[in-house]
């Protein structure tokens, strides 16, 4: 890569991630320096010159989110006012993804927001991983990455070698995806009908497909408290599958997520590394972690050298 005109910085949200992007592209972490002011207000300073840069800034905006979120932006309009020549926001995990349309009586479109967030702050181009609406790429007036964690997921289950499996969708907003990776294992696939009752609370209505005597594998692109996974691994179980694995991209993991997926009969729960495990997940025999920095770090260099981005999709 051209090393002089290429330049990969970081927020504090998941530095080892970007450390390991870095390695692989064979380029030094960009230097600057992350800072409060004693009210708590969030600074931001660039301590090399980015003059006419393509500029790549990972930052995945989980917990605290609207802290992240409002260092990713300080950050974008640093490097606009620096003269960087591109600025590419790299976000593995985009927020406020989940509220992406309006569900119900005067709600805020937030997702739509913090994309109108970053095209103002200076943003040329986003790259992002598994967003939980892909429509969410139609709300920039900017080009999108929208990359999948599933190829590396799928390298995993397959050398496994879990036998006859059924590939789970916990719900239906959920099946492209899992059909998707049902596909690219040769697995059929089943459907769970939820309910959600309320924010964080769903309930298991029905199982659309078959899972008796085979091992199912749920899909999803996010694990917050685990409700919804620990109920849809206990309605398998009771339609006759043998074992239960998940797999999802963002380990977000709050409130009692940690102690639902451990009191569990959910035999391995797998993750990446898009957001950090937090200290109650960490070194668990239950989860897996796989790094996406490789896939990260590839879409990156497709993006500097203008070559196709496609490929990463297989």
């Amino acid at each position: 890569m051209a090393v002089d005109k290429c330049k990969v910085f970081c927020g504090t949200a998941n530095a080892p991630l970007t450390d390991a992007i870095c390695r692989y592209l064979g380029v030094p972490l960009g230097q600057a320096e992350h800072g409060q002011f004693s009210d708590g207000e969030t600074r931001y300073q660039i301590k090399e010159n980015v003059r006419g840069a393509d500029v790549f800034v990972v930052q995945p905006c989980c917990n605290p989110v609207d802290h992240h979120l409002m260092q990713l932006l300080l950050m974008i309009d640093a490097f606009k006012r620096a003269s960087a020549w591109r600025i590419t926001p790299v976000i593995p995990y985009y927020p406020y993804a989940r509220q992406d349309r309006k569900d119900r009586p005067r709600v805020a479109i937030s997702a739509k927001l913090v994309a109108d967030l970053l095209e103002t702050s200076g943003a040329s181009r986003v790259l992002s991983l598994d967003l939980h609406a892909p429509q969410i790429q139609g709300y920039f007036n900017i080009p999108v990455d929208h990359l999948y964690a599933s190829p590396v997921m799928v390298e995993y289950f397959q050398k496994k070698k879990l036998g006859q499996i059924t590939v789970v969708s916990p719900d239906a907003g959920g099946v492209e995806r899992a059909r998707l990776f049902a596909k690219r294992i040769d697995a059929p696939l089943a459907i769970v009908d939820k309910r959600r009752i309320d924010i964080n609370v769903s309930e298991v209505m029905h199982l659309i497909g078959d899972v008796s005597g085979r091992p199912a594998l749920v899909i999803d692109d996010i694990i917050d408290t685990a409700g919804t996974l620990v109920k849809t691994a206990e309605a398998l179980l009771e339609n006759g599958a043998t074992k239960v694995f998940a797999a999802s991209t963002h380990a977000v993991l709050s409130g009692p997520a940690v102690e639902r997926l451990m009191k569990s009969q959910i035999e391995e729960v797998v993750v990446t590394d898009s957001v950090p495990l937090n200290e109650a997940a960490r070194g668990l025999p239950k989860i897996k972690v796989l790094s996406v920095a490789p896939l990260l770090a590839r879409g990156i260099q497709s993006i500097h050298e203008e070559t196709s981005i496609s490929e990463l999709f297989m």
